[in-house]
């Protein structure tokens, strides 16, 4: 295209072929040889888009060289010709052409980055949920109270600039402080607006004490990004002090902020295809920029909070740099403020190896593989600490399936709280076996007395009641003992070996069979075919089936089945135990792995030889191990009790 401009203009005669020196007389007689028009067209158009193809290859810094060095000696090379032999090559329509399409292009490149920027730009803001429509008459008139709770505030009225310069009222607040009559009230709004021009004027906080004494009148100008954008007017009853600017100025800023991103996001801007030629379209990109800057200042606040807490928090990008870490994980990690700066991601973790947390690598890969929270609790004898780790992934938003954008590292000193609950389990076992010694005593004197044929049946009736009831509280305690020890972290590991589920459950029915005979209950194996094993404490596995059919047992009708069932699902092994019983309320299903919780069916009292601690500790075994226990009931129709383990 520029070529053919030029060419056009050529031939139209609106510059010379060649640039003639002024070497020979005026006297030579020298003839000039025309080029041939088809042989300038073709050159023209060649060097054109060899030019215009450079550019855009290489871009204009590094092209522009070579341009200029074609172009001079082109015009050198033309007007030696035309000037000792009479030739004309058409120099300057080339040259000109060449520098047009060089020009062309730059421009057309220019033009496709500006259409890239202002897309981005745009599309960006108004499709943020941190940019709404609606958004700043709200925060103007929670911005206004707050002024109101501490400032003796008679009226604000917050200013808005428009197109030409004049004052639109966007928020206003008014305490009540009685009626004005209307030329009061007018004259007080001319001095109002006068004082916001002037404030407008200087691009300073001004103030006017009233004539009549006792309260004044405060205009703070709202800049945003050296622009007014608006007056925050305010009528105080009682004289303004100079205490109270840095308030004013900081509220006001605020208040700029949140209207330049109304007016942003209220003033529509099509992305036309001449928007690079466009003042108003540079004006627009220019407050885009403006508002991400204001956007960015408000979540600097947030970052900010981050050194008031008294947990460590610290916030990495995906290339590893520590975006922010406040004073608690770097007092954690026993590092000095600076020297963050000179680590990474990797550098702060390997502050917290320990034996368990040995290879931080791993555990952030996982948590950028998986999206799942690495947790871990990391214990330090030497300092005598406990500090418990946790590594997020950061996404966009809350959408799972966002775009992860960082790391986040949280640590927490647990030292206290494991000092108490290890003070508290101590004392709950002490408690216990301090229980058991008496108790023991009780039990045993009350079953000599039950076979003693001097006593009267009177009182061996109340002796056995005593034999059963010291019996009930021991089996409270073994139960309640075996719970509390799994709860508590400085517990030792449970064995774990090799373990056949199946096994467990054939052995079990065969040790409770008696029980079930005596309500004439049959107990029911469904075993799978082949069941791989898990690792597991088989001790503890195995009271764990024996307290779901001691359950099932105790709570079927006689003459019912119990059924447990083991099968392969997937990467885990499930034992289920199905009892054709009473069933459990639907108020009562979530609640019965619950310490202590016991059903209560219609029309009964709650069974007084329950614990309330059996599934309880089914729950805390199962979950130990790694699996999951579930419950499957209708109530009249029968429960079915399950649960899961890792298979090996």
């Amino acid at each position: 295209m520029a070529g053919g401009l030029v060419f056009a203009a050529w031939d139209a005669g609106v510059f010379p072929t060649d640039i003639q020196l002024d070497l020979l007389t005026p006297s030579s007689n020298l003839e000039t040889v025309n080029i041939n028009f088809e042989i300038t067209a073709v050159i023209v158009a060649a060097l054109s888009i060899a030019a215009g193809l450079l550019v855009k290859k290489i871009g204009v810094r590094r092209s522009w060289p070579f341009v200029f060095a074609v172009v001079v000696l082109l015009i050198l090379f033309g007007s030696l010709a035309l000037t000792f032999f009479g030739f004309e090559v058409a120099s300057v329509p080339v040259a000109i052409s060449i520098v047009l399409a060089t020009a062309v292009v730059q421009v057309g490149l220019l033009w496709q980055l500006d259409r890239k920027l202002s897309g981005s730009l745009l599309r960006s803001h108004h499709g943020s949920e941190l940019v709404k429509t609606d958004e700043a008459k709200s925060r103007l008139a929670s911005g206004l109270k707050l002024l109101r709770a501490v400032l003796p505030i008679n009226e604000a009225v917050v200013f808005q600039l428009d197109e030409s310069d004049e004052f639109q009222t966007v928020a206003r607040t008014k305490s009540n402080t009685g009626p004005l009559n209307e030329q009061n009230r007018n004259s007080v709004w001319r001095e109002g607006v006068r004082l916001s021009e002037r404030a407008v004027a200087t691009k300073e906080l001004v103030f006017q004490p009233n004539e009549s004494g006792g309260s004044s009148s405060v205009a703070v100008p709202l800049r945003h990004e050296e622009s007014i954008v608006g007056v925050l007017l305010i009528r105080l009853s009682t004289t303004f002090c100079d205490d109270d600017r840095p308030l004013l100025e900081a509220v006001g800023a605020q208040f700029a902020r949140n209207l330049a991103r109304e007016s942003f996001s209220k003033n529509s801007f099509k992305n036309s295809l001449l928007g690079y030629f466009s003042t108003a379209g540079s004006e627009k990109k220019l407050d885009a920029l403006h508002v991400l800057r204001a956007l960015s200042t408000e979540q600097r606040c947030n970052a900010n909070a981050l050194t008031h807490l008294d947990d460590g928090v610290a916030i990495a990008y995906l290339d590893g740099t520590i975006a922010s870490a406040n004073s608690t994980i770097l007092r954690f990690a026993e590092v000095e403020s600076t020297e963050v700066n000179n680590l990474d991601v990797f550098g702060l973790l390997d502050r917290f190896r320990t034996d368990i947390f040995d290879e931080p690598t791993i555990a952030v890969r996982r948590v950028l593989q998986t999206g799942v929270d690495y947790e871990g609790e990391l214990n330090f004898d030497v300092r005598n600490q406990i500090l418990g780790l946790r590594i997020s992934l950061l996404r966009e938003n809350q959408n799972s399936s966002a775009e992860p954008i960082g790391l986040a590292i949280f640590v927490s000193d647990l030292t206290k709280i494991k000092e108490y609950e290890k003070l508290k389990s101590d004392m709950i076992s002490l408690m216990s076996h301090e229980l058991r010694t008496p108790l023991t005593s009780i039990n045993g004197f009350a079953e000599l007395l039950t076979v003693d044929e001097t006593i009267p049946e009177q009182a061996k009736e109340f002796v056995t009641i005593i034999a059963n009831e010291s019996q009930r509280m021991s089996r409270m305690i073994n139960t309640f003992l075996a719970v509390t020890q799994l709860q508590r972290k400085d517990k030792q590991e449970v064995l774990k070996i090799p373990l056949r589920l199946d096994e467990v459950v054939r052995d079990t029915i065969a040790s409770l069979t008696p029980v079930a005979k005596k309500k004439r209950i049959r107990l029911v194996e469904q075993p799978a075919q082949r069941v791989p094993p898990v690792a597991a404490d088989k001790g503890l596995i195995t009271q764990v089936v024996k307290n779901l059919l001691n359950n099932a047992i105790k709570y079927s009708p006689e003459r019912t089945v119990v059924t447990v069932t083991t099968a392969l699902e997937a990467e885990t092994v499930r034992v289920s135990v199905e009892d054709r019983g009473y069933g459990i309320p639907a108020e009562s299903k979530d609640r019965v792995w619950e310490k202590f919780y016991r059903v209560v069916r219609e029309g009964q009292e709650k069974d007084e030889e329950s614990t309330g601690l059996g599934l309880s500790f089914v729950r805390e075994v199962v979950e130990q191990h790694g699996g999951s226990v579930a419950l499957d009931t209708e109530e009249g129709r029968g429960s079915k009790f399950s649960f899961t383990l890792p298979r090996l």
